[in-house]
C-alpha cells in the first residue's frame, strides 16, 4: 500500500517547509514569552530550571506525560513549562525507590542525619533564591517565601539531633531472666503529597524526618507548583549523588490526581502523607483504608481566635491581622473566625477596619509588600461566591469585599459582622482572606462556638486571666490540635508537633515524638535464661 503512494510533488515541499517553519515561529514566541526567558527573571537558572523541565526524578531524570505551564500568580503570565509523569514513569520510580531503600535501611540513624545536615546547607545555600521562586510561583510575599524554606532547614538541623535519640524503652518484665524491649524500625517507602500553599514547607517536615527514621521518599508535589518541586528536588538530588547514594531515596513525581489515585492506592508505598483540603483528604484516606495502609493527614482549618474582656488589645489586633491575612487567607492555620466579647466588639472591630486599610498590597516579590495575590483564578471565584454567600445570609462588610482591578488574583482582605455563630457560611472553610466577626457574651459561649465546627486544627485566646488560660487547655476547653494563648493561629514552631483533630485528620509532623508516625514499632520479649516462665503466672505442664 505504502509503495503505491503517489510522491510529494515540489509544491507539497513547499507548504511542507512553510508549515514546518511557521510550526518553529510559534513554538519560539510562546517560550519568549515565558519568564525564564526574561532578564528580570534569569535567577531562575541558578536553581537549574530552564524552558521545560522534567518532572520526574528516580536517580535519573525524565518524564514522559503531559506538559504542564506555570503561571504566576501576581499576574497570571507563564513562568515555564514542566512535563509530568505518566502511570508507567511511576511505576518506575516506585520500583527504584524501593530498592534505594534496601541501601538506605542498613546506613545508621546518625550517618543519615548527617546526609539531612548536608541537605539542609544546601537549602541554606540557596535559600534566598528558592524563596523567591516559592514567591513567584505559589503567590506568597517574599518574607514568607524565604521564611518557609528557613522551616524545611529547621527541621533539617532538628532532625539531625533526632538521630541520634530515637528508640524504644527498655521496660521491666515481670519474669525472670527476660528482657522487654520496643523497637522502632522504619516503615519503608513514603509517599508525600503537598499541597500548592507551602509548596517548601510541608514537603521538608515529612522528609528530613522521614529520612532519619530510616525511610525513602516519594514526593507528589501540588500540580500547580511544579518549578518549586524540581528546584528543590535538584537540591536535594546533588547531595545524594555527592555522597554516593541511590538518588532514588528522595524521588519525584511530578502530577495530577492520576498519579496521587496511584500512591494513595499503592500497596508499596508504606505510608502515605497527605496535605491538602478536607475534602481530597477523605478520598486520600478512603483509598489508603481499603488497603489497611497507614496515613498521616493534614486538611483544613476553620481556626478562630477568642479574645475576651481582659485582653490586651494592642496584641489583638496585629495577631489577627497577621494570621487572617498572611499568605492572603491561604494557610491552613489561618484565622477565619474572630470572636469578640460584646463589650469589646465594636471598638476592636474599628481598629481592625484601620488597620486592614494600612495593608501594602502589591508584587508578592517586592520587600515593601505585606499581602499579595490568591494562588489561582478559582480561588478568587471562591472568594467572590463566599462575600454573596455572607450577605444573602445577614452578614455586613465592613471593610474589603472586591475583586481588586489590577493584573493577577488579587482580592481585597475582607472582615464581615452580623453573621450567626453557626451561619452556613462561617462554618465552610473558604481558603481566601475572609474574616467573619463573631460577639460572644459568655466564657462556656465563646468555647462552645470554636468547637462546633468540623475541623480542629488551630485556635487562639487572649486573655489576663490564669484560670481561664487552664479551662481554655484543658478537657473542656478548645478541641484543636493547637491550643494558644495570647498569640495568633498561625506561625507555629517546629519543635512541637504540628497537626490537629476532627476533619483536620489527626496526623502530627514536624516536632515532638511525630518521629514516631515514619516508623513501625515491635515489642520484644528476649529470654537470656534457662527456664521458660509465662507471664501472668500461667502454668502449663
Amino acid at each position: 500500500q505504502h509503495a503505491s503512494a503517489a510522491p510529494l510533488c515540489s509544491t507539497d515541499i513547499k507548504w511542507w517547509k512553510l508549515l514546518c517553519a511557521s510550526a518553529c515561529l510559534r513554538h519560539r514566541a510562546a517560550m519568549s514569552t515565558l519568564l525564564i526567558n526574561q532578564p528580570t527573571y534569569a535567577w531562575l537558572r541558578e536553581l537549574g530550571l530552564r524552558e521545560e523541565n522534567d518532572g520526574v526524578y528516580n536517580g535519573t531524570w525524565g518524564g514522559r506525560g503531559e506538559v504542564v505551564t506555570s503561571y504566576c500568580p501576581a499576574n497570571n503570565e507563564p513562568i515555564a513549562r514542566v512535563r509530568q509523569a505518566t502511570t508507567k514513569d511511576y511505576e518506575e520510580t516506585v520500583k527504584k525507590a524501593k530498592e534505594a531503600w534496601k541501601i538506605w535501611a542498613d546506613i545508621p540513624a546518625p550517618k543519615r542525619g548527617e546526609i539531612v545536615r548536608q541537605i539542609g546547607d544546601a537549602l541554606r545555600r540557596k535559600i534566598k533564591v528558592l524563596g523567591s521562586l516559592v514567591s513567584l510561583e505559589m503567590g506568597k510575599i517574599y518574607v514568607e517565601g524565604v521564611g518557609e524554606v528557613q522551616e524545611y532547614v529547621d527541621v533539617c538541623d532538628y532532625a539531625v539531633g533526632l538521630s541520634r535519640m530515637i528508640g524504644g524503652p527498655v521496660l521491666p518484665s515481670e519474669r525472670p531472666g527476660h528482657a522487654l524491649i520496643e523497637q522502632w524500625n522504619p516503615v519503608g517507602l513514603v509517599g508525600i503529597i503537598t499541597a500548592f500553599n507551602f509548596p517548601v514547607a510541608v514537603y521538608g517536615w515529612n522528609n528530613a524526618i522521614a529520612l532519619i527514621c530510616g525511610n525513602v521518599c516519594l514526593w507528589k508535589g501540588a500540580p500547580t507548583t511544579p518549578l518549586t518541586s524540581v528546584a528543590v528536588t535538584k537540591i536535594v538530588a546533588e547531595v545524594l549523588e555527592q555522597n554516593n547514594l541511590p538518588g532514588a531515596i528522595c524521588s519525584m513525581t511530578c502530577g495530577g490526581a492520576e498519579i496521587g489515585s496511584a500512591l494513595a492506592k499503592d500497596e508499596r508505598v508504606d505510608l502515605v502523607s497527605f496535605t491538602g483540603s478536607t475534602h481530597v483528604g477523605k478520598l486520600v484516606s478512603l483509598m489508603v483504608q481499603e488497603r489497611f495502609g497507614r496515613q498521616l493527614l493534614e486538611l483544613g482549618g476553620n481556626n478562630a481566635i477568642v479574645v475576651f474582656e481582659d485582653a490586651d488589645l494592642n496584641l489583638v489586633v496585629p495577631s489577627t491581622v497577621f494570621a487572617a491575612v498572611g499568605t492572603a487567607g491561604q494557610r491552613c492555620t489561618t484565622t477565619r473566625r474572630l470572636m469578640l466579647h460584646e463589650s469589646i466588639h465594636d471598638d476592636v472591630v474599628e481598629r481592625l477596619s484601620k488597620a486592614y486599610k494600612q495593608i501594602r498590597i502589591g508584587d508578592p516579590w517586592d520587600s515593601n509588600t505585606l499581602y499579595g495575590p490568591l494562588h489561582t483564578k478559582e480561588a478568587v471565584e471562591q472568594y467572590k461566591a463566599a462575600i454573596e454567600q455572607a450577605k444573602q445570609q445577614g452578614g455586613t462588610i465592613v471593610c474589603g469585599g472586591k475583586v481588586m482591578d489590577r493584573p493577577g488574583n488579587y482580592v481585597e482582605p475582607t472582615i464581615i459582622t452580623g453573621l450567626a455563630h453557626d451561619a452556613p457560611i462561617v462554618h465552610k472553610e473558604t481558603f481566601v482572606p475572609i474574616l467573619y466577626v463573631l460577639k460572644f457574651k459568655t466564657e462556656e459561649e465563646a468555647f462552645s462556638w470554636n468547637n462546633e465546627v468540623k475541623q480542629g486544627l488551630s485556635s487562639s485566646i487572649f486573655t489576663k486571666d490564669m484560670g481561664r488560660v487552664f479551662r481554655w487547655l484543658g478537657p473542656k476547653g478548645s478541641d484543636c490540635g493547637i491550643v494558644n494563648v495570647n498569640i495568633p493561629t498561625s506561625g507555629a514552631e517546629i519543635g512541637g508537633a504540628f497537626g490537629g483533630e476532627k476533619h483536620t485528620g489527626g496526623g502530627r509532623e514536624s516536632g515532638s515524638d511525630s518521629w514516631k508516625q515514619y516508623m513501625r514499632r515491635s515489642t520484644c520479649t528476649i529470654n537470656y535464661s534457662k527456664d521458660l516462665p509465662l507471664a501472668q503466672g500461667i502454668k502449663f505442664e
